[in-house]
């Protein structure tokens, strides 16, 4: 076997054993004196005014000492009605419908401040050019928030954590049916004083619609120009509201065909069977119900179940792994929610929620042979909280009411890895409690008369959690809203957040592999030479921190009605942030930036010690035996604590609409650039992460138009991404830019009582761009980025719809 072949193969296997797979944002109507939001709306629409009361019943109350409920869901704060100091990006569910998007994952992979690296089902997994930390473990879509990766964007369902998933700790939101979303917001800032852990680049919260009254059923088929991709969508939703409560209940079957090496052009020389972007079946069911209970208090269930399975190919050669993914996950979340006197409200919430992959991989010898199961793994996470809550006024300021949001509760996160192989089973867990307090202070409202001051609002948080792992820890957060006149708003905010390592990181799979040094990059060794190469989870790693800044300016001018623009400052330095440190298996002997992770002329004791440690297996792929005299260096590839990341850069939205003729035509855009560095060790320099290949491309954005009249909506939108360079054997990449277009036609009018049929015609990738090309360290890897470009090429769908 030829040493790139080979060098293919062993990525895969590395996989396969770590992975077991060898705008228009709300309807509600903004306070006079509100600021507005980076999705194009004022800071009350969707988030209430400052003195917005807590869910209410629509009746007449009896006492009215009590607080009247009335549902206001807020992202980025905890203070009912408040606003966040942090930049929010809403997307509503007719902005997702304008825009032609069919799930969630799409929504989110649109964003410039979302990467599409991490887990997403279009990146291909375990080759040797490529970075291990993208992954596609389970065919689900994440956040992943400037690239930080997934497991430090916060993911939540009607504001309740769901469950970790397989190996990345990814969130995956294209399970929630698109039916039942009433909007997703987006806070790109730490959030750990607010939402506790994991929230280090921010949160990302769907809202689900909350009254229903009728149904809509659907059919979607759609197609790749080029081959491919064959999507089969069926969805059925419906809801009923009554005097005291409603209910919302959707399902939703959907089958993809792979994407196969052979039908794309620039493909064609990799050996078969090869799959660029796998197949797979998603059932999800969700249902929403909420019921008053008396006058002053109200009972809320959200429940979500999603079972999926994918099915792709690695293929070496000589050789290729058959691999298949099956999971399941389910989340449940109550909650109670009390109006009190003196306008506070009570909530007690409970989540119970687990997330259940198994990945199988077969190898297959060319020539007929007999496929033979070499890995079967399922990691099995489930996770449970309890929370109670209380918020209200407690003084009444000439601006306005100060608020007050008190909360403690407990919090389990639990993993078993279970080896289908040798029957092992190893469980871990991990649990913390906590508390936390925030407040908003307005100080200047716009009845005051202060020259150059509308408004000045403060707002402070804080939140201490204990856990069993690393003790006791404190995140707080200070923000400012400040706004001059009647035309700017400025938001500025400063905070720090604590992320733990995920139990994976820690408590996973640590395998040992004996290589060639040709095969990762090593040149001028002998023969006989070899490496001892140990990867996986490390149980010393310590906690993550990190300190975020943001200052934003919302520019929304009284004499230009429609039009919003907003440009973000935003800066994140993360310590001690728990990586990999060789990124490319293909690169380990020829990457200076893990030169300090490798030890020459290893003793005997030290090849002992790391053969003493592994838990997942050990992997001689040089041919030989093992001879201790023969090992020329040992690399530590286990997850280490890097010294640091940065992470800054600018985000620029904007978005301006006018009646026009018959119709209205809406335009908007986002744009976002980027500059991240990491150094693994105080004694290495920094190394550039975004503009590099497998990491953000510096620059992203998306311009469009949104023209609607009577039943008819045509939308058509850019997106670019920046070029790339691959440093380890200076390559240039060129910038990705397509163009998608949306056409609708109902014959009712959208609203709850409209009845009618609808057709959509979605195109993505109108002009059928191909990603741009590289050459790859291993002749069997994929010649393109798939985390920044994609092999779908041009994708069009038909759903037609019935409502009543």
């Amino acid at each position: 076997m030829k040493t790139s072949a080979l060098r293919n193969a062993i990525s895969i296997a590395l996989f396969a054993t770590l992975s077991g797979n060898a705008g228009n944002a709300l309807a509600q109507e903004p306070p006079p004196d509100a600021g507005r939001t980076e999705a194009g709306q004022e800071d009350g629409a969707g988030q209430g005014s400052a003195t917005a009361p807590a869910p209410s019943k629509p009746a007449l109350r009896k006492e009215p000492a009590a607080t009247e409920l009335e549902t206001v869901t807020v992202t980025g704060t905890r203070i009912r009605g408040g606003t966040t100091p942090s930049p929010v990006i809403g997307i509503g569910s007719e902005q997702i419908r304008q825009e032609g998007f069919n799930d969630l994952g799409e929504v989110v992979r649109s964003l410039p401040q979302n990467f599409s690296g991490g887990q997403n089902p279009g990146v291909v997994s375990a080759t040797g050019s490529g970075n291990l930390y993208n992954q596609n473990a389970g065919g689900g879509s994440s956040l992943n928030l400037r690239g930080i990766g997934p497991d430090a964007t916060l993911t939540l369902l009607n504001g309740r954590r769901l469950a970790y998933g397989g190996l990345m700790q990814a969130v995956d939101v294209s399970a929630i049916p698109v039916a039942a979303v009433e909007r997703i917001d987006i806070v790109a800032d730490g959030a750990s004083a607010i939402y506790g852990s994991d929230a280090v680049a921010g949160v990302g919260n769907v809202v689900l619609k909350r009254d229903m009254d009728g149904g809509v059923v659907s059919a979607r088929y759609g197609r790749a120009s080029d081959g491919g991709l064959d999507t089969r969508e069926y969805d059925a939703t419906a809801g009923a509201a009554w005097n005291d409560g409603g209910l919302i209940a959707t399902y939703r079957h959907t089958r993809i065909d792979p994407i196969d090496a052979s039908e794309r052009s620039y493909t064609q020389h990799m050996a078969r069977p090869f799959v660029l972007y796998p197949g797979g079946t998603t059932r999800s069911a969700l249902v929403s119900a909420y019921q008053w209970l008396g006058e002053r208090t109200e009972l809320r269930l959200d429940a979500l179940r999603t079972e999926r399975d994918q099915v792709y190919y690695q293929t070496g050669r000589g050789l290729y792994y058959d691999q298949r993914s099956d999971g399941t996950a389910w989340f449940l979340a109550p909650s109670l929610e009390v109006g009190l006197a003196q306008g506070w409200t009570l909530q007690a919430s409970a989540v119970r929620a687990s997330d259940e992959n198994t990945g199988r991989a077969w190898l297959v010898a060319n020539g007929g042979s007999e496929p033979r199961l070499v890995s079967g793994v399922c990691r099995c996470n489930e996770s449970r909280s309890y929370e109670i809550s209380a918020e209200g006024p407690f003084l009444q300021l000439d601006a306005g009411e100060a608020r007050l949001a008190v909360g403690a509760g407990y919090r389990s996160n639990a993993l078993l890895n279970r080896n289908l192989l040798t029957r092992t089973r190893v469980r871990s867990e991990d649990s913390s409690r906590f508390a936390y307090a925030e407040t908003s202070v307005p100080l200047i409202g716009a009845g005051m008369a202060v020259p150059f001051a509308r408004r000045l609002e403060l707002t402070a948080a804080a939140r201490m959690e204990d856990y069993d792992s690393f003790g006791r820890v404190t995140t707080p957060k200070l923000g400012l809203v400040y706004a001059p006149g009647r035309d700017f708003t400025v938001k500025a905010s400063w905070g720090r957040s604590f992320k733990a390592p995920t139990l994976n990181e820690r408590y996973g799979t640590l395998v040992a592999y004996l290589v060639p040094p040709a095969m990762i990059g090593g040149t001028g060794y002998g023969a006989d030479d070899a490496v001892l190469l140990s990867w996986g989870s490390n149980p010393r790693l310590g906690p993550e921190r990190a300190t975020t800044r943001t200052v934003s300016l919302a520019f929304h001018p009284d004499r230009v009605p429609g039009l919003q623009a907003d440009l973000t400052w935003f800066d994140i330095d993360y310590r001690e942030r728990v990586v990999q440190p060789f990124a490319a298996f293909a690169q380990v002997l020829s990457d200076p930036a893990v030169a300090e992770f490798l030890a020459f002329s290893p003793t005997r004791e030290q090849q002992a010690n790391l053969l003493a440690t592994y838990s997942g297996g050990f992997y001689n792929w040089t041919g030989k035996p093992y001879d201790p005299d023969t090992v020329v260096v040992i690399g530590r590839g286990e997850y280490v604590n890097a010294r640091t990341q940065w992470i800054r850069g600018f985000d620029l939205s904007g978005s301006y609409g006018r009646a026009l003729g018959r119709g209205r035509l809406d335009l908007r855009g986002s744009a976002s650039w980027l500059d991240s560095a990491q150094q693994n060790t105080p004694g290495q320099a920094p190394f550039d992460l975004a503009g590099t290949i497998f990491y953000p491309a510096k620059v992203r954005g998306r311009l469009g138009l949104v023209w609607t009249a009577g039943g008819f909506t045509v939308s058509s939108f850019a997106n670019h991404t920046g070029g790339l360079t691959y440093p380890a054997l200076r390559q240039e990449l060129a910038s990705f830019n397509t163009f998608d277009l949306a056409l609708q036609y109902a014959t009712a009018r959208r609203s709850a009582t409209g009845s009618g049929f609808e057709i959509a015609l979605s195109v993505q990738n109108l002009l059928d761009r191909a990603p741009p090309l590289y050459r790859p360290l291993a002749a069997t890897d994929v010649p393109y980025d798939s985390t920044n470009a994609s092999a779908v090429g041009r994708y069009a769908s038909i759903t037609v719809s019935r409502r009543w």
